[in-house]
């Protein structure tokens, strides 16, 4: 036989568990946009920083930015592969020294860098494209992963660092 003093230790055991859940969920729900406002504020940074970014749309985990340098910037958030990603297209077959002073500052803001450092990458990663090495690069510098590429009419790169690093 249940006696009330049972059923009502029941009651507070079956209350203090959804309260549980309920906390469990409000802290999940809680925790995803923290990495939508840090990947927004790393693009504010970047246009408080670098004169001429202007900050675009939001989809899928990228921010679309925007350059006179450069045909299309991109900064990608964090996913299960790469912490951060900077990618940018240039105008040209050859990148203008602008573009590459724009993509090493990107490079510094979001990776915390030393600008040399991260233009001394650029320069090298742009470099190694060509009739020797193919128009498809890639290299890793400073634990960033470097990706060039370059067509007939315009020139890339994607920069990125690994989550586990």
């Amino acid at each position: 036989m249940i006696t009330v003093a049972d059923r009502s230790s029941r009651i507070q055991h079956h209350t203090a568990w959804l309260v549980g859940l309920a906390l469990a969920l409000a802290a999940l729900t809680l925790a995803s946009p923290a990495r939508a406002d840090h990947c927004d504020d790393l693009a504010k940074q970047l246009k408080a920083q670098i004169g001429g970014v202007g900050i675009g749309k939001t989809a899928a985990n990228t921010i679309y930015l925007s350059h006179p340098a450069a045909k299309a910037l991109r900064l990608g958030c964090p996913s299960r592969t790469v912490k951060n990603e900077i990618y940018g297209q240039a105008p040209a077959r050859k990148p203008s020294p602008a573009f590459v002073e724009l993509i090493a500052s990107a490079a510094a803001i979001v990776f915390t860098i030393p600008k040399p450092d991260t233009l001394r990458g650029v320069k090298r990663c742009f470099g190694r494209v060509g009739i020797l090495r193919g128009n498809d690069i890639k290299t890793r510098f400073r634990r960033l992963d470097m990706r060039c590429a370059r067509t007939k009419t315009d020139s890339s790169i994607s920069i990125s660092r690994d989550s586990s690093e």
